[in-house]
This record gives C-alpha cells, structure tokens and sequence, in this order.
C-alpha cells in the first residue's frame, strides 16, 4: 500500500492488487470523511445483518476513490495550492483513494472501465469542483 502525503494531509492512498490481507482491514484513518476498507474472509464466513442508523456528520468536502476493474489508468496529484506532485499507474484490481489536494486522469488501456465512490449528496460541479 502507497500513502502519498503533502504538508501532513493525505493527497493518495494506493491499495495495488496484491497487498490485500485476510479479514477486515481498513486502508484509510478512521478520520477521514471516506472510510474505504477491504474484505478477505474464506467460504461460510457470517457476517451479522445490520443497517446503518442515521447520524449527523459534518463533511466540508468532496472525497473520491476509485477501482480499476479492467484497464489502466495514470493518475497526476496535485497539492492544495494546484502545485503538481506526481503521477503515478494503477492497472486491473487496484484502488485509489483521495482526500486532499488535487487529481487528473488519463486513460491508457482500450475499453477501460473504472467504479468510482463518492459521498454524497452530488450538488452540481461548479459548487463541488474547482477545475485548473
């Protein structure tokens, strides 16, 4: 797992393919206002049925993750101030996370398809993005 930070705020976690581990794990800290984690758990694993109960939270901002389900893509981090930090690749089973700072892709295998997770709710783009 690659965590990619600029003036101590995560800009990026990388979860790659092969560095899920068995059980429950959770890839970001319980502070963020997207909790991403994984699950691992052999065949007849029960996990108790539940629902989630409502509860006020306050989120200031848009946080985005993504997972490549077939394809490539390349993705360029930026910092708060729009400042480029990076690029980096993530291919066919990896995952993506951000927080903080700033994002572009490009697409770099044919027929790529990405699942992307977002809270909610969506207002419109100009309230939620600030393009550069």
């Amino acid at each position: 797992m690659l965590k990619i930070t600029n003036k101590d705020k995560i800009i990026c976690i990388i979860l790659k393919d092969n560095d899920w581990e068995e059980g429950l794990r959770f890839i970001t800290p319980e502070s963020l206002f997207l909790q991403v984690g994984t699950w691992w758990y052999k065949k007849g694993k029960k996990l108790d049925a539940h629902k989630h109960k409502d509860y006020e939270r306050i989120v200031n901002r848009t946080m985005e993750s993504i997972y490549v389900k077939k394809g490539a893509i390349k993705i360029n981090l930026f910092d708060e101030d729009n400042y480029f930090l990076e690029s980096l690749t993530i291919y066919e089973g990896d995952t993506a996370v951000f927080a903080y700072g700033g994002h572009g892709y490009e697409i770099l295998s044919e027929n790529t398809k990405i699942l992307e997770f977002k809270n909610g709710p969506f207002i419109d783009v100009s309230k939620d993005k600030e393009k550069f």
